[in-house]
């Protein structure tokens, strides 16, 4: 048998009629039994995959899903991925990824290929402190189910991420323990997420009477955390050094650049007599537990926030699936962090 290659052919060798076959790409529930059967034999037997991109295209309203992140390469954001495509794949939709890397202009590209693409929904992880395409995005959020997750939109669209009151007051808290005030080591502020841990921490040092302790760092837009920290450590060890003993960095990556700096200066980290600095972070990365020593920090949900998201659009495109959670607050979900408490702190 000649290789099938189009669906006019497969219907032909099945012998069925090319919307009959179309329809059952569409929804195979859609067929009657002993005509889906007929066509699942039928690709079992030739071989035959259809394109599901171009089916997608052709539908009213695609089963295609996008996903815009930052970052293809951070592993938060890949965790994110993997829990979202998995959930997606299993109610039928095709995620479409693509990442923004930090950009507003090509976050702006993205949602536009996404809208050409007619997808159903989108999850997005938005950029900026203010995004520049506030209304833009507002409008399509009138149009098409939008997701935002890691760090919010607004008030009023649908969010998932991280309570980082919760989370830094929970590391702030353990590290004042230990005698000495810990200073804060900043983020650029590339999402709300590094404005509103830096609050936090404030907030939690003057309610156990304490003046929090700020290091000096460039401000930055840079999502290079690990460098921009290696950077900045560097120059404030040649400065003098850091204003205490502890520092708390507002995540892992921040916390892997300042440990570099840390190290090839010969200075030692952990929580023994004989160590100069503990060092703290957030977010629990994968590369967290394995650098040395392992890192103190607070754990965010990844596969939960995965999950919870791609339930709340999918309830958005379908009526019939019903999402309730009992950490939603009006239109947003915060989870709660875990310390996890390592040999750095």
């Amino acid at each position: 048998m000649a290789r099938i290659r189009t669906m006019e052919q497969f219907a032909k060798a099945i012998g069925l009629s090319r919307p009959t076959v179309s329809k059952y790409f569409q929804d195979a529930g859609s067929v009657r039994v002993k005509v889906r059967e007929k066509i699942e034999a039928g690709l079992a037997e030739t071989g035959f995959r259809p394109n599901l991109f171009a089916i997608n295209l052709n539908r009213r309203r695609s089963k295609i899903i996008g996903l815009i992140f930052p970052s293809s390469l951070d592993p938060f954001f890949m965790g994110l991925r993997r829990q979202i495509e998995l959930v997606a794949s299993a109610a039928g939709y095709l995620p479409f990824v693509f990442s923004s890397d930090g950009k507003a202009e090509l976050e702006a590209e993205a949602i536009e290929s996404l809208t050409a693409l007619n997808v159903a929904g989108i999850i997005m992880a938005p950029v900026g402190l203010q995004n520049a395409h506030h209304d833009k995005i507002k409008a399509l959020a009138g149009n098409i189910p939008i997701v935002f997750i890691d760090a919010p939109f607004d008030e009023e669209e649908a969010f998932v991420g991280t309570n980082n009151a919760q989370s830094m007051t929970l590391i702030t808290d353990y590290l004042t323990r230990f005698g000495d005030r810990p200073a804060y080591f900043d983020m650029p502020w590339v999402t709300t997420n590094g404005y509103e841990r830096r609050v936090a921490y404030a907030t939690t040092m003057e309610r156990r009477g304490l003046e929090p302790l700020f290091i000096d760092v460039d401000k930055a837009e840079t999502w290079e955390f690990e460098s921009h920290a290696f950077e900045q450590a560097n120059r404030n060890l040649a400065r003098g050094g850091f204003p205490s003993k502890i520092i708390l960095c507002a995540n892992d990556r921040i916390a892997f650049g300042v440990m570099a700096a840390l190290n090839q200066a010969g200075l030692k980290i952990g929580i023994g007599p004989d160590c100069d600095f503990r060092v703290a972070g957030h977010d629990n990365q994968p590369f967290s537990e394995y650098i040395w020593p392992p890192l103190t920090t607070v754990s965010q949900n990844t596969t939960e926030m995965g999950r919870l998201a791609i339930n709340l659009l999918l309830s958005k495109l379908d009526s019939s699936r019903v999402f309730e959670d009992p950490r939603m607050k009006g239109h947003h979900i915060l989870l709660n962090a875990e310390l996890v408490l390592r040999a750095s702190a």
